[in-house]
């Protein structure tokens, strides 16, 4: 009889660990980390439950030779966990930013609702407007 209790709790005990490893590389791991450079689209403090801070950064760039050389967007949707840095992204709305990042594996409700999370602003630039549309029929 003590080694089937012995067994089970040997076997209990390696599930739990198992377990605790497990979420351990999905919610808290630092996967990867970096920094993104774009224009601040927009950010925003929402949630039903877990109110947290979401932004999206838009990335200029061209197009590889298979899409033609043509200009395209990039989002990077992530969100912010300290409160400070959402206040001073609050303020740059429109304005290029560098943003330094940490990637999870895995989302947690009250950490946002991308797996990328801002910590850090390493600049913040008035964006470049000097684009000039051509407007038709004009001589």
């Amino acid at each position: 009889m003590a080694t089937k209790g012995k067994f089970i709790g040997i076997t209990t005990a390696i599930v739990l660990i198992a377990l605790a490893v497990f979420i351990y590389i999905r919610f808290f791991f630092v996967f990867g980390e970096g920094v993104k450079a774009g224009e601040l689209n927009q950010i925003m403090y929402k949630g039903w439950v877990f109110k947290t801070y979401e932004g999206r950064l838009i990335q200029s760039g061209f197009r590889g030779q298979k899409g033609g050389g043509s200009i395209q967007s990039n989002e990077f949707n992530f969100s912010v966990t300290d409160k400070a840095v959402a206040d001073s992204l609050m303020r740059c709305s429109g304005k290029n930013v560098e943003l330094k990042y940490k990637e999870y594996r895995g989302k947690l409700p009250w950490r946002g609702m991308e797996n990328k999370i801002v910590y850090e602003i390493l600049s913040v630039s008035q964006a470049d407007r000097s684009t000039v549309i051509p407007m038709v029929g004009e001589e």
